[in-house]
C-alpha cells in the first residue's frame, strides 16, 4: 500500500496536466515501513528524454537521483518512488515502464486525458518474477 499525503496526489495530477502533450516524472519521497509506504514529498525532474519521444517516454538522468538521494536524507525520508504521467493512455505499466523498473519502489502514473488529469494507479515491480503488481493507493 501507497498513501499519498500533504498534497502528493493533487501535484501528481497538476504535474501530469503542467507537461501535457509529454511525460512527467520525478521522485516520491517519503517513508517506508512494513506496513506500506507514505508519500510526504514530491519532487519533480526534467524528462530528458530526446523532444520527439517525451508523449510516450521518460528518462531520469543519475544526477537527478543523486539529487533526491541527497535531498530525502536531509529531510530523514527515502526516495520511496517514482512518478510520471501516460499522455492519452491508461496509468497502466507499458512494456517499457516494466523493462526499466527496478523493486522495491513504487510506481505511481496518472492518465492525462485531452490535458485533463484521471485515474491515478500504483504498481510494485515483484523482486521474485518481475511481474508488476498494482498496490493499493490512498489519500
Amino acid at each position: 500500500m501507497i498513501v499519498l499525503g500533504n498534497g502528493v496526489y493533487t501535484r501528481i495530477r497538476a504535474e501530469g496536466e503542467a507537461a501535457y502533450p509529454h511525460e512527467c516524472c520525478g521522485f516520491l519521497l517519503g517513508i517506508g515501513e512494513a506496513a506500506g509506504r507514505r508519500a510526504e514529498m514530491v519532487l519533480p525532474v526534467e524528462n530528458h528524454r530526446e523532444e520527439a519521444e517525451r508523449y510516450h517516454r521518460f528518462i531520469i538522468e543519475p544526477e537527478d537521483f543523486l539529487y533526491a538521494e541527497r535531498l530525502s536524507a536531509r529531510r530523514g525520508m527515502d526516495i520511496i518512488g517514482i512518478y510520471h504521467s501516460h499522455p492519452d493512455c491508461p496509468a497502466v505499466p507499458s512494456d517499457y515502464d516494466h523493462e526499466h523498473a527496478l523493486p522495491f519502489y513504487s510506481y505511481v502514473i496518472v492518465a492525462v486525458e485531452k490535458g485533463k488529469a484521471g485515474s491515478i494507479r500504483s504498481w510494485e515491480l515483484s523482486a521474485v518474477d518481475r511481474a508488476f503488481n498494482e498496490e493499493k493507493l490512498c489519500q
